[in-house]
């Protein structure tokens, strides 16, 4: 199914850099701006241009909690005679040697680095424009030279790229895509290489296509068109930059061996996307999807029919509770597909139930009853058995009496267990019990498993000197298919 609502929350919720942290971005630029104008810089600045992620309105929140970048071009007009490390060294100059942005300074190879307090990076990057020829524009490498740079044309095509798809959706599957890769883990690829990717699978005359019509269906078209096209190419093919043909993005793949994985990876995602979006049946769809991007995916939709269901299934219980418990064999399926915490307080009290005979002492203790299937009663070895699990008739269960703690009871009392059963067969059977058993086994008691139903087994402690009850456990319920 395609969930176009579920895929509107989860790129809300988690895959979408918050509205707070994106005005935390945009209420910092200003004054980087004048910081940078109203400085001795040398370069005279015409304008500032956003690039990247933020730029193409793909930036995405970080996997890991932690900061985000933005790309700030500052636009230069030429400085005759300096050479492209100039430009940005002596940008990081002006900004450490400033009491403001001193500690929060660092000068990389293309760009200064703006932190701040471990929330965001802001990189900006000069850009100089008309060294060439009359607007052209290079960046400035520091350990190389200048690089003709589009950045404008670039962002323009990306733009264009969304325009031919519906409602957003092409630009809402690159910041999946991107999430995708984050989230995984399981290939690199930076991201004006995967924007480019994705961007050459659409063209003008599919503006409006009904492979275009929403996110789910754009991300199935993108990933499945990469898919073919990286299957044409067992070696790094050329990704040409599309507004600057000399620009070639391909090294960006990394090793060969990077590459190979990069093929292999987006060939799994796209069968795993493909399948989660042929799936049918909401549930079952929603689980395809969490297979692709994780259980963030329709968490919240999830969470809620977990909840109807265990309402249903309670309110199931309580009406098959109304009869008696002769009735009670649909109550296996209940608790197989919602878990005991579905039952009632008063379903440990049916009405067979025989009640304790021992004078007890004010406040009872609590004691531990565990249990452990084995193949017959003489054998000493078997499988530790949670309360509530699915068992098979065959075999039987151990049960056996502990301190809260675990340690052995102490000699000087006695165990006897209350066994009760449930369900048509054992009832029909005159086989419903809820009386007093003492211990038939090596320290504990043997039952075998015979009806399907949900039965419990209770132990209560009986102090040898006096003959009374001092310590009780909670009942261990066995559920028998």
């Amino acid at each position: 199914m395609k969930l176009v609502s579920l895929f509107d929350d989860f790129l809300k919720e988690t895959v979408n850099l918050n509205k707070t942290r994106i005005d935390l971005l945009e209420a910092s630029i200003p004054a980087l701006k004048s910081f940078v104008r109203e400085s001795d810089w040398n370069p005279k600045v015409r304008t500032f241009v956003e690039q990247g992620s933020w730029a193409h309105e793909t930036i995405i929140r970080p996997v890991d909690g932690g900061e985000f970048d933005a790309d700030l071009l500052v636009m230069v007009d030429p400085v005759d005679g300096w050479t492209a490390a100039e430009y940005v060294e002596s940008l990081g100059r002006v900004f450490s040697g400033s009491k403001t942005y001193e500690d929060k300074t660092k000068t990389w190879d293309y760009c200064v680095t703006i932190t701040y307090a471990s929330d965001r990076k802001i990189d900006l990057a000069p850009c100089v424009v008309g060294r060439l020829w009359e607007d052209s524009t290079e960046v400035c490498n520091r350990k190389g030279s200048f690089e003709l740079t589009a950045p404008i044309e670039y962002t323009e095509w990306m733009k264009e790229r969304n325009a031919y798809s519906g409602n957003n959706s092409f630009r809402k599957v690159t910041r999946l895509v991107k999430y995708l890769r984050d989230i995984k883990a399981t290939f690199t690829c930076p991201s004006v290489l995967l924007t480019t990717l994705l961007g050459n699978e659409i063209e003008w005359f599919e503006k409006d296509n009904d492979e275009f019509a929403d996110v789910p269906t754009t991300l199935k078209t993108l990933m499945g068109r990469l898919d073919d096209r990286l299957r044409m190419y067992p070696t790094r093919p050329s990704v040409t930059n599309p507004k600057l043909p000399s620009e070639d993005f391909s090294p960006l793949f990394g090793s060969d061996e990077q590459y190979a994985n990069f093929r292999t990876v987006i060939a799994r995602y796209r069968k795993w996307i493909d399948e989660a979006h042929a799936t049918e049946g909401r549930q079952q769809s929603i689980k395809a999807w969490q297979k692709v991007f994780g259980e963030e995916f329709g968490k919240a939709s999830v969470v809620k029919v977990a909840a109807d269901a265990a309402t249903e299934g309670l309110a199931r219980v309580r009406g098959l509770l109304s009869s008696t418990a002769a009735h009670l064999s649909e109550l296996v399926d209940v608790v197989k597909n919602y878990g005991i915490s579905v039952l009632p307080l008063d379903f440990s009290r049916p009405p067979h139930i025989r009640q304790p005979s021992w004078r007890q002492v004010p406040n009872l203790a609590m004691v531990r009853a565990t249990a452990e299937w084995r193949e017959r009663r003489a054998s000493t070895v078997g499988r530790a058995i949670r309360a509530g699990e699915i068992l098979h008739r065959g075999g039987g269960l151990h049960f056996k009496a502990t301190t809260a703690d675990g340690a052995p009871l102490p000699p000087d009392y006695e165990v006897q267990w209350r066994i009760t059963n449930t369900g048509a067969v054992a009832m029909a059977k005159g086989a419903g019990r809820g009386g007093f058993y003492i211990e038939n086994s090596s320290h504990g008691r043997w039952e075998t498993l015979d009806y399907r139903g949900v039965h419990m087994s209770e132990a209560f402690v009986i102090r040898r000197s006096d003959n009374m009850l001092v310590a009780k456990s909670d009942p261990f319920y066995v559920v028998i298919e």
